[in-house]
């Protein structure tokens, strides 16, 4: 490397991380980096759940040249036996004499076991580096284990004006192609894609991954996996013949119905309906989701593609961690539907901030990503 340093040893790692982003779900993103006497001897990174992790890889590439080497990791090695065996116990037997890791383990049930596995052999440990950027690498997983649901994620298109549909519903296409290939990228990178059932109905929307529209090299392998579809349907109104039903991957439909004859039915064309609580406004129990999607789903990220009302909803309760918002140059009017409905604002002082994290062009349109302000904080 130009710059042998532990930054740069450890930014290595980082990068041979993101080349998980599409396929590692469930698990993090981790990559490995293996350097004796300032020189990367082996490198890895973790492709998919079940395989082996970022650390296998790097001591197989490393082989005999494994031993005295010092690992910068970007996760904390696991202590446990999953699908995989500990990777801190292969550490210590390829005999590395020093881990770097940029960030303990969030799962407060494992955080410091491998690095006390290590210690106890003798191995030196340091944590710490580029921690930041390593936690924004797994937003979904340090927030599944930490905050017991996933990191939630809206992504909208909209005009100039600030509207997302004609007055009809008819929204296909606001933005263009390129905007529509990154919406393509967020959904590959997600545990599940959520919406509500008047999106569904108005735009018999797939909510699938279309390797077509990727635009990446392996396009073909990354669509294979398709994010669980999860339609937020108070009342059981999903049309029997909408098209998500039918595509590959699961669709689960998220009511409070207990209108047995009609789950019935939508599960003979393909659904899986789960029932749960209503909350004070009646509708499904937005918290109640999100917890039983990362408990029993382990979705680490989500991706919000819906209407006003839901959007509104998850912006009012407070659940949305990160907007994506396309933005075109071209006006709808003032009879066009509005990006999310908020009830209730009727001075300045309620007004909702956000912190802007980015904006630059995608094609001929914008994005812009941003960061709703806690306002309980």
């Amino acid at each position: 490397m130009a710059t042998a340093t532990p930054e740069a040893f450890m930014a290595r790692a980082l990068t041979l991380a993101r080349r998980g982003l599409y396929t590692t779900d469930p698990n993090p993103r981790v990559g490995c980096v293996l350097v004796k006497r300032r020189q990367i001897v082996g490198d890895g990174y973790h492709v998919r759940a079940g395989e082996p992790h970022a650390e296998i890889h790097a001591l197989s590439d490393a082989g005999d040249a494994a031993r005295g080497a010092t690992a910068y990791v970007t996760l904390e090695p696991c202590a446990h036996h999953g699908r995989t065996g500990p990777c801190a116990q292969a550490l210590i037997e390829a005999g590395v004499n020093k881990v770097v890791a940029a960030m303990q383990d969030p799962h407060a049930a494992v955080a410091g076991q491998g690095f006390a596995m290590l210690r106890e052999a003798g191995i030196e440990v340091e944590c710490g580096l580029l921690e930041d950027e390593a936690r924004a690498l797994n937003p979904g997983f340090v927030s599944r284990m930490t905050r017991g649901r996933p990191f939630v994620r809206m992504k909208m298109a909209m005009s100039l004006d600030g509207r997302t549909a004609m007055r009809s519903g008819e929204s296909q296409w606001i933005t263009g192609p390129r905007a529509r290939t990154e919406v393509q990228r967020l959904r590959a990178r997600s545990s599940a894609v959520i919406s509500g059932v008047d999106s569904i109905i108005f735009d018999n929307s797939r909510l699938t991954v279309r390797a077509s529209q990727l635009d990446l090299e392996d396009g073909e392998a990354i669509a294979r996996r398709q994010p669980l579809r999860v339609i937020v349907d108070t009342t059981l109104r999903l049309p029997l013949a909408a098209a998500c039903l039918s595509e590959p991957g699961r669709t689960l439909v998220a009511t409070c119905s207990r209108d047995g004859e009609r789950r019935t039915r939508l599960e003979a064309a393909g659904a899986e309906v789960l029932c749960l609580p209503s909350g004070v406004d009646g509708r499904v129990d937005l918290v109640a989701l999100l917890e039983y999607l990362a408990r029993e789903e382990q979705a680490n990220e989500v991706l919000l593609e819906t209407g006003a009302t839901l959007a509104g909803g998850m912006l009012d309760a407070e659940l949305v961690d990160e907007m994506q918002l396309f933005v075109a140059p071209t006006l709808l009017g003032g009879e066009a539907r509005p990006l999310v409905a908020l009830p209730g604002l009727e001075r300045m002082a309620q007004q909702r901030p956000l912190d802007i994290l980015d904006m630059r062009a995608v094609g001929r349109d914008w994005r812009i990503i941003a960061r709703p302000q806690r306002q309980s904080s």
